[in-house]
């Protein structure tokens, strides 16, 4: 449903309903953002009255009136963590994003970009991805009947290579890194009829991501912290937006602090932010691909919803990232990708540096599944 929504510059007052544009026609360089109407969420919407278990329980929050292009997604499970609690000294949850139908949070994004692609006719999505989007829009193309265009860097673990080609994409891989692939894609959304998927091209796309926002404001109300790795910092960002849209209208009584996880060897927000930490010595690149962004498109965003958040940003080691993947599956019978072991082991160094306090309510998002890179998990147990 788009009543009360609508599109809306954030560089001007221009503003525009859903379905019609996604580019300010005087700051085409920026993303349109979604701005609600908070009188005409009260009316429409109530969590307490929804039945739905996935992420079209939301459905009167999403800029999209076609039949929802679905496989299931969302309302994945927060578990509890009792065992790394209490290891750690606080009170862990871990929202299980790997849950999803392709194995990742990026399942959320998709749904709502392959609705609003049937919605205008397009014939084709496109992404720029280091694997899960890629792996999650070509699942959702293929749902919708859309052809997909798929465009990554050479380093690619084999799981998340292999997803794409099951189902029939088109996947080309592109010399150097992220960056390099994000300008061929740019280059290939240009045709007609084709909506761009890839991180900052399209609001559709935070659109879905923000339920995992919404959903975080239901299961853990009174959670301290949410810890989530960064990459292009989208998800950290669109959890903001979900958050805070629930406090707005008066369904989330005191949102949490949001902790931001990089990897030490691609700190590119964290060092925007305070300034480079990781010293010469720190190799670049990193075992969580996942975050593994050389040129983070929405950046910004994440600044604003850690600002906003009275939030902080920690870095950490790929040694700490394998150690807390290995934990985590010892201790608590949970398979996680590195990036999502990443902000576990954020929790412990934020801890170690007084940024959470012992005994808080801390939920970590894992965001994808462990089969999405075996490699790094043989490592991670020393075979």
């Amino acid at each position: 449903m788009t009543d009360g929504i609508a599109l809306c510059c954030p560089r001007c007052d221009w503003q525009t309903e859903p379905g019609r544009r996604s580019r300010c026609p005087s700051h085409p360089d920026r993303q349109l953002e979604l701005d609600y109407d908070i009188g005409a969420v009260r009316e429409r919407f109530d969590p307490a009255t929804q039945s739905r278990s996935d992420l079209w329980r939301y459905d009167p929050l999403l800029p999209v009136e076609a039949d929802p292009v679905t496989l299931g997604e969302g309302w994945t499970e927060l578990a509890e963590a009792p065992t790394t609690g209490n290891a750690l000294g606080v009170d862990l949850g871990l929202k299980l994003e790997g849950a999803n139908p392709t194995g990742a949070a990026k399942d959320r994004g998709s749904a709502v970009v392959a609705t609003h692609a049937r919605e205008r006719d397009a014939g084709r999505i496109v992404c720029a991805s280091t694997g899960n989007a890629a792996a999650s829009v070509a699942a959702y193309a293929a749902r919708a009947s859309l052809d997909c265009s798929l465009f990554v860097p050479e380093r690619l673990p084999d799981a998340k290579a292999v997803q794409p080609l099951v189902y029939d994409a088109d996947l080309v891989t592109v010399s150097g890194g992220y960056a390099d692939a994000y300008q061929r894609c740019r280059a290939s959304a240009s045709e007609p009829a084709t909506v761009d998927r890839s991180a900052g091209a399209s609001p559709y796309t935070p659109a879905g991501a923000q339920t995992l926002g919404f959903e975080l404001a239901e299961q853990a109300p009174r959670a301290d912290w949410i810890a989530v790795s960064m990459g292009n910092g989208g998800t950290l960002a669109d959890i903001w937006r979900g958050l805070d849209l629930f406090s707005r209208a008066g369904y989330l009584a005191d949102p949490p602090r949001l902790l931001g996880v990089q990897a030490a060897g691609c700190p590119t927000i964290h060092d925007r932010l305070h300034g480079s930490e990781s010293g010469a010595e720190q190799p670049p690149g990193t075992c969580a691909d996942s975050i593994d962004v050389d040129d983070p498109h929405r950046a910004e965003d994440a600044r604003t919803a850690l600002e906003e958040s009275n939030g902080a940003t920690i870095t950490v080691s790929d040694p700490s990232i394998r150690d807390a993947l290995g934990d985590l599956g010892a201790g608590e019978g949970v398979f996680v990708e590195p990036a999502g072991a990443a902000a576990v082991a954020g929790i412990e160094t934020a801890l170690e540096r007084g940024l959470v306090d012992s005994g808080e309510r801390v939920v970590a998002v894992l965001t994808g599944d462990g089969l999405k890179d075996t490699a790094t998990a043989l490592d991670a147990v020393g075979t």
